[in-house]
């Protein structure tokens, strides 16, 4: 209904339309869930305005980071929300439902650096955006090149095709690091890969 009201008033880029939920007040949490069981591999895929975007989650690298996200996901807590910051040559961040850069889940948990530790931050990383050790929450980052970052933010997944959706997004005109067309993140999912 939101999204209804919305229309024709939001520019959106890539000629997206506005989801009916965008603008809804997101449920708060104490902590995730646990969602995800050990052993098997996950896939996630990220619907946004610019395109669809696969990635492979690392849940047997980042086991409560990639729970997080699972559980956010499971929960809607990331559909209808906005990509909120891009940087080129660096980052597209997302995941905060006031698309202020300030808004979060309701909880943080602590930093689980070792994947970031031997994997880096090449091209196509998903990894927890922060504002210090140890207060992930929802916003996340993918990294649009191979970027030297210290190993200060949990890697969880990998792009495994959608890098031009990604390029698309970092495409849109900006103000400053926040883009001047709207881009939603329409849909977030996260499954078993058989």
């Amino acid at each position: 209904m939101q999204g209804d009201l919305w229309e024709g008033v939001m520019d959106v880029a890539c000629g997206g339309s506005v989801p009916p939920e965008a603008g809804q007040p997101k449920d708060r949490y104490d902590g995730p869930a646990q969602v995800l069981g050990g052993g098997s591999r996950y896939r996630g895929s990220l619907r946004t305005s610019c395109g669809e975007i696969s990635f492979e989650l690392l849940a047997d690298e980042a086991p409560v980071t990639a729970n997080n996200f699972a559980f956010l996901t499971r929960e809607g807590f990331y559909d209808a929300t906005e990509v909120h910051r891009v940087v080129p040559g660096f980052v597209v961040q997302m995941g905060d439902p006031t698309a202020t850069g300030t808004g979060g889940p309701g909880y943080a948990f602590a930093d689980e650096l070792d994947a970031a530790r031997t994997r880096g931050y090449p091209r196509g990383t998903l990894a927890m955006a922060n504002a210090g050790p140890d207060t992930n929450g929802s916003q996340f980052f993918i990294t649009l090149e191979d970027v030297g970052l210290p190993p200060d933010y949990a890697v969880f997944g990998l792009v495994t095709s959608g890098m031009d959706a990604v390029d698309r997004i970092a495409a849109v005109p900006l103000n400053g690091e926040q883009p001047q067309q709207h881009v939603f993140l329409e849909a977030a999912t996260v499954e078993i890969d058989s």
